[in-house]
């Protein structure tokens, strides 16, 4: 904002971000294009800040991430939760493919029993095949070397930054 005469603080930097954010949020929803009817759902652990999280993963049959979430474990709670923000997020899935996780089985079923007590009985698909969640394992490569590089990195820096300090 400088750079255009203008003199903000980071007070107000911080209003606006709370303010629009959400209307950005809105109109990208409204955006974005049609998902494909099968999803591919599987998750990953990585590091972040320091700490061992589950990253879950949602993608459609094409390949396009639909939605992601952080958890601390890797329950049927944290499963539930991450299907019930894709699935309100992007519609209904006729079918999602998983791999054997316990976790997110028991997160699907809870959800198509919490359809049927509510009266829907157009339920999704669970397929619990390993080799069609490919698409998505492959995904996990990228995500996990792009953390290792930054953890690599930041060890080269240190180890630079002590050797010369050894050196003075």
């Amino acid at each position: 904002m400088a750079e255009r005469g203008a003199d903000v603080d980071h007070a107000t930097l911080s209003r606006w971000v709370v303010k629009f954010s959400p209307m950005v949020a809105a109109e990208s929803q409204r955006r974005t294009s049609a998902t494909s009817r099968s999803w591919r759902i599987d998750e990953t652990h990585i590091k972040v800040k320091g700490v061992w999280t589950y990253l879950y993963r949602a993608v459609d049959k094409r390949g396009r991430t639909l939605d992601f979430m952080l958890f601390e474990h890797r329950d049927e709670a944290a499963a539930t939760g991450f299907f019930a923000r894709a699935l309100t997020n992007n519609g209904w899935p006729k079918k999602v493919v998983i791999d054997k996780s316990g976790a997110n089985l028991a997160g699907l079923e809870t959800l198509n029993w919490r359809l049927i007590l509510q009266g829907w009985f157009w339920l999704i698909d669970i397929c619990c095949v390993k080799y069609l969640n490919n698409i998505i394992k492959q995904d996990h490569r990228f995500i996990k070397a792009r953390k290792r590089g930054s953890v690599r990195n930041a060890e080269k820096s240190s180890f630079r930054e002590n050797r010369i300090r050894s050196i003075i």
